[in-house]
């Protein structure tokens, strides 16, 4: 048969075609070969990615410990709960890899999880993943959890161990240990970054360096037999040993939690430290947070012991007393006119906390005592507005320690005009954080070389136990001499141990104790003054023990806390100092000493004695008595005989003839309380602090259940100017 021309010319259509193609595979084929790449992806990495598996081998997030070894931050096992549903896992239908039986599988999970079991009966029976996570109920969950769930022996759940990060003691010096947690990259790797504290500012130290393993896989991703494999080991993180001491921290947050209940202050802090090298043994706040759950987190992100800054009231008292003794212009048996003093060109002058009325002329040590304002005012005379604001930069005011720790705030010195540089001496406008005033008391504490303030203590290779790197005590700065030392601080014990001491409350039996309180002023966030009422400061103390050779200083701030009628600030604060300070002492094998603030011997017994017999008798035992009556026979006293006193307390004593009233101006809520009560009358109080009027005139005659208002006021409010007078001062 005759071929027809048309097909001659389709065949070769087609094998021109079919040529062509071969011609590109073939080229193609060989591209591929020379080249190893496809469609612009490498061969051999698709490969790898297929068939090689690799992992990180997480790197151990260096330990926390305190000064003495005991872990305060570590890292811990923890387990993310998975449950594989893909049904081509299994190789074996008797020993299934996946999830076979998702009812029953959920019903036992349910018992595990803090999940319904309706929710986890959803997720899997679900169709196409690979496999799935339960969220935060299945992830960190602990060993023995695992362990538990293992047993049930249910098929197609698997566990993937990661650290966690661990803290043992709970709300322990949060802000400063801060925390740690999982962060996730761009690249989708999770490591664990600290968030706050030290494990923030060290973070680089601790976190260390992950390391991986890779080895060749079936489809399945199990290890093929004989396969190589390649391991690069993680570089654990550095340990990290602070200069915390885990006993006295725990005494501290002990009594703060106290105080927090019954007090409920809006902001509190504490620190304890070593004035001898600068270590901070114990620091903490309120509100705090727990680093495990986060737990109160949202109510103060901020270390306000490292990041605040605040008026410190007459704390600041303690460096100007300094000052003034090391230029030789202190003489504690001078005498000056107290209530009221005028600077140049200022209509409304300073007053003492009395109200101005003052104490008449006194010594200037009586007017430490009393934290009289103007005895300061006066003081700055004598020393010289420039010299004092030398010895302001000398003690470390307006600059950052460098402790170490984040956001760490400077405070600012506020010694412009003349009337910022009298306040300033008492404490008033110059704002602090409570770091510079440890570090600037530890002068006084330490025989005049300031100690830098320091939080760690070394850096440890955990792999070799080699210290890496170690803090040394810093002296940085000489504000004053040995001898300047030693006198501020015997003349700051007598605010303790005084009759006129605004102090008294925190003498501790066994121990001499010198300091100084404080009532700072809060400035109002809505109009830019000074907030007013008795709870609206931020009362304070900071005091070292023992007074002949302080070993620790112990500063305490509660603001605005909720106090009752007949309490003054000093009770919350005295709360928190004196268990802490008597604690730690005994802790670290301080003896008592044999001269203390607190009298051994009984009060002696002074009823159906003469008045003048009983007076001389009360002077002997080193109290000051008050006569309520004009009688000659003393019928009555309070306290009573054979109780425990304070040197220079007042002991009242009623006599037989009519009860007369005595000038209480000054005295404290306990003093003016004593004379109510042995007097018969029904008292009524305005106000906290000391008194400042009463509405029954001294030595006026009165009858039982009359009534006695007496009218009190905090040493800043005393002082503080009225809302026009302000206006003129500013």
């Amino acid at each position: 048969m005759k071929k027809r021309p048309s097909m001659n010319i389709g065949a070769a259509i087609l094998f021109g075609i079919f040529g062509l193609l071969f011609f590109v595979l073939m080229v193609r084929f060989v591209t591929i070969q020379v080249t190893g790449e496809a469609e612009g992806k490498v061969l051999a990495s698709q490969a790898a990615k297929k068939y090689i598996k690799s992992h990180i081998l997480e790197a151990h997030r260096g330990t926390i410990f305190d000064g003495k070894g005991e872990v305060i931050a570590e890292d811990t096992s923890a387990y993310t709960l998975v449950a594989i549903l893909d049904p081509s896992i299994t190789s074996d239908p008797k020993k299934p890899k996946h999830v076979t039986d998702p009812e029953k599988t959920a019903k036992v999970l349910a018992k595990y999880l803090d999940m319904k079991e309706s929710a986890i009966y959803e997720r899997l029976n679900q169709k196409g993943p690979y496999q799935v996570e339960f969220g935060a109920a299945g992830r960190d969950l602990s060993h023995q959890k695992m362990l538990e769930i293992k047993e049930e022996d249910i098929s197609g759940v698997t566990f993937r161990k990661e650290a966690k990060r661990f803290y043992p003691n709970g709300s322990f010096a949060s802000h400063l240990i801060g925390f740690a947690q999982k962060s996730t990259d761009e690249d989708g790797k999770s490591t664990t970054v600290g968030k706050m504290g030290v494990e923030a500012s060290f973070n680089d130290v601790l976190k260390g360096k992950d390391g991986s393993v890779a080895y060749k896989s079936d489809v399945w991703g199990y290890l093929l037999p004989n396969a190589d494999e390649h391991v690069t080991p993680p570089e654990d993180g550095d340990d990290l040993y602070l200069t915390i001491d885990k006993k006295i921290q725990t005494f501290l947050e002990e009594a703060m939690n106290e105080v927090q209940k019954k007090y409920k202050p809006k902001k509190m802090f504490a620190i304890v430290s070593d004035p001898k090298t600068g270590k901070i043994l114990a620091m903490s706040q309120r509100p705090t947070f727990h680093p495990d759950t986060r737990e109160g987190l949202l109510d103060n992100w901020t270390n306000i012991i490292v990041e605040d800054t605040y008026e410190p009231g007459s704390t600041m008292k303690s460096f100007s007393l300094a000052a003034a003794v090391n230029e030789g212009k202190f003489n504690p048996n001078e005498t000056y006119e107290s209530g009221k003093f005028y600077v140049e060109n200022v209509p409304n002058p300073i007053r003492d906390h009395n109200g101005g009325e003052g104490w008449g002329t006194i010594t200037f040590l009586e007017g430490v005592q009393r934290s009289s304002n103007v005895a300061f005012a006066n003081l700055l005379d004598k020393i010289g507005f420039k010299k004092y604001e030398n010895y302001l930069h000398d003690f470390g005011f307006g600059e950052a320690t460098d402790v170490g720790l984040p956001n760490e705030a400077s405070g600012s010195i506020l010694y412009h005009y003349p009337i910022e540089k009298y306040t300033t001496i008492f404490g008033q406008g110059t704002t602090v954080t409570p770091l510079q005033m440890i570090q600037a008391e530890s002068a006084i504490a330490n025989d005049g070389k300031m100690m830098k303030p320091y939080v760690i203590s070394k850096i440890v290779d955990p792999n070799t136990n080699k210290v890496i790197k170690e803090t040394k005590p810093e002296v940085s700065g000489s504000p004053i001499t040995k001898e300047t030392a030693e006198k501020t601080r015997e003349y700051l014990e007598t605010t303790v141990t005084s009759e006129n001491g605004t102090g008294q409350r925190f003498a501790i039996e066994g121990y001499r104790v010198g300091g100084k309180s404080g009532s700072g002023q809060i400035p109002d966030p809505d109009n830019g003054r000074y907030m007013v009422g008795k709870e609206n400061y931020l009362f304070s103390f900071m005091g070292m023990a023992p007074i002949d050779d302080p070993q620790l200083i112990v500063y305490v701030g509660v603001q605005q806390p909720e106090l009752e009628p007949t309490e003054i600030g000093s009770d919350p604060v005295s709360a928190v100092f004196n268990p802490v300070m008597q604690n730690s002492l005994k802790y670290l094998n301080i003896k008592p000493q044999e001269k203390v603030s607190l009298k051994k011997q009984s009060l002696p017994e002074t009823r159906k004695m003469s008045v003048e017999e009983a007076k001389k008798e009360l002077k002997k035992a080193g109290v000051s008595p008050i006569v309520v009556g004009n009688g000659s026979q003393v019928v009555k006293q309070l306290p009573q005989g054979g109780s425990a006193i304070l040197e220079g307390e007042r002991v009242v004593i009623k006599t037989d003839g009519d009860i007369t009233i005595p000038d209480m101006k000054g005295w404290s809520v306990r003093d003016v309380f004593k004379v109510a009560n042995i007097a018969g009358l029904k008292i009524n109080m305005v106000g906290n602090g000391y008194a400042v009027s009463q509405n029954i005139q001294p030595g006026e005659k009165v009858k039982k259940d009359e009534p006695l208002v007496v009218n009190f006021k905090t040493p800043e409010e005393a002082s503080a100017p009225k809302e026009d007078e302000e206006q003129s001062i500013n």
